[in-house]
């Protein structure tokens, strides 16, 4: 078993490759993990607490106030409801989640597929096979050089594999009409190497949801592995298309398709069972989607800018597929056992990164609190804390997982520069 629930869906070590979130190895009762950490509860200010960690409270300042803007609510067209709660397995903290429509293109034979998990640092739709019990038969798979296509995406605990199949994909009000999404666990024969990236993720266990749901900056998914799969099987990696990728299906969604707007509720600095919020689709289309945010980012074509933070640069990226705030830091006690690399302050720390756009025209900050990851969870009665941190991935990577939306509006510019259009931005 892993000692820890860390993980991101954004890049592996050099940021080519989104993350999963979880391992499945360490998909054990929540209750099981914060028990192990000491549980108990108080204030998030306390210098009294359960962890069972010694040590520095952490290199940052004293606690400031959480943000506390409140969703839209999501009654328009262009939105739809987002959930944070104990989901499939019970287990995994911080999961925001929607409900998602897959039709076979251009018809009315169509499943929904609820807790799909919201991820801003990947790209396309991804629905385990599992969660299409009436249309999986019905959705013709895509070929490439004779054969089945598939895709692989490598995860830092695993992968997926499975089909690239056309459908219309529908959100909220909002259609993407026949565009690729990936089938996960429909194809037996797994490429070595693509099962050399560790476990299958091919389950409701092994993903802690129903699928992903990629709506960052890019348009597509061109940094998977594509293979050809003749009779389903001995499959070769194949050259594709661009309109064989998987898309992001919110470029498609014609008027409000330049971006979308991760908006959600406050949380109590204690952690809270439970956390709603809003996806809004657009950004300045709409009379609920104005561009308010008082920082903006121009970032690369995978969402990243660039960060100082307690003295290094950083690469930064602002991922709601992450369950907390992860980042190194030597002076911040961990909390051990099978919270493993949570951090666990004796008291709520704030720290400050020092934010840079991705071709250094504009600068910010990003303010964030640090509280005993033990105490936030609750004993395992938790699944929503706005400020969980922990260690996980490379030291030169500042990721601000879900943990940092809360109380937030997170804004997601489209990548629209291959038509001419705007260039790739995050703003908050």
């Amino acid at each position: 078993m892993l000692t820890s629930v860390l993980t991101s869906r954004h890049s592996r070590s050099l940021w080519l490759r989104p993350f999963r979130f979880l391992s499945s190895a360490a998909l054990v009762a929540l209750v099981s993990l914060v028990a192990a950490c000491g549980g108990g509860g108080g204030s998030n200010n306390s210098n009294s607490n359960s962890s069972s960690s010694s040590g520095s409270s952490g290199s940052g300042g004293s606690a400031v106030p959480s943000p506390t803007q409140q969703p839209t609510a999501a009654t328009a067209a262009n939105t739809v409801g987002v959930v944070v709660n104990s989901g499939l397995t019970g287990t995994l903290p911080n999961i925001p989640t929607v409900s998602v429509t897959v039709c076979v293109a251009g018809t009315s034979t169509c499943e929904t597929v609820n807790n799909v998990q919201v991820d801003t640092a990947s790209f396309g739709l991804r629905l385990l096979a599992s969660a299409l019990p009436n249309l999986l038969g019905s959705l013709p798979a895509s070929t490439a050089n004779g054969g089945t296509l598939a895709e692989c995406t490598a995860f830092a605990d695993g992968y997926t594999w499975g089909t690239v199949r056309p459908a219309d994909v529908k959100i909220g009000g909002e259609t993407a009409s026949n565009i690729p999404i990936q089938v996960i666990g429909d194809l037996g024969s797994v490429p070595s190497a693509c099962a050399g990236f560790g476990n299958a993720q091919n389950t409701v266990q092994d993903l802690g949801a129903n699928g992903i749901l990629g709506i960052g900056v890019a348009p597509y998914d061109n940094i998977g592995a594509y293979y050809s799969c003749p009779g389903n099987t001995n499959c070769v990696t194949a050259t594709v298309t661009q309109t064989q990728l998987v898309a992001n299906p919110v470029p498609k969604f014609g008027t409000d398709g330049n971006g979308v707007i991760l908006e959600m509720a406050p949380v109590s600095d204690n952690g809270a069972p439970s956390a709603t919020g809003t996806l809004v689709f657009g950004i300045g289309t709409q009379s609920n989607n104005a561009m308010n945010a008082s920082q903006s980012f121009n970032t690369d074509s995978w969402g990243r800018l660039s960060s100082t933070f307690n003295g290094r640069t950083l690469q930064t990226f602002l991922d709601s597929g992450s369950n907390a705030i992860f980042f190194v830091d030597s002076a911040l006690p961990q909390c051990g056992g099978n919270l493993g690399t949570f951090y666990c302050p004796s008291s709520t720390q704030s720290f400050s990164a020092a934010l840079v756009s991705n071709n250094g025209a504009s600068t910010g900050t990003a303010t964030f609190n640090v509280a005993n990851g033990s105490m936030l969870l609750g004993s395992g009665s938790n699944y929503a804390a706005n400020n969980l941190a922990g260690q996980f991935g490379s030291s030169a990577a500042l990721d601000l997982g879900l943990s940092f939306f809360y109380g937030r509006y997170v804004y997601y510019g489209m990548d629209m520069t291959a038509s001419g259009g705007k260039a790739p931005y995050v703003a908050f």
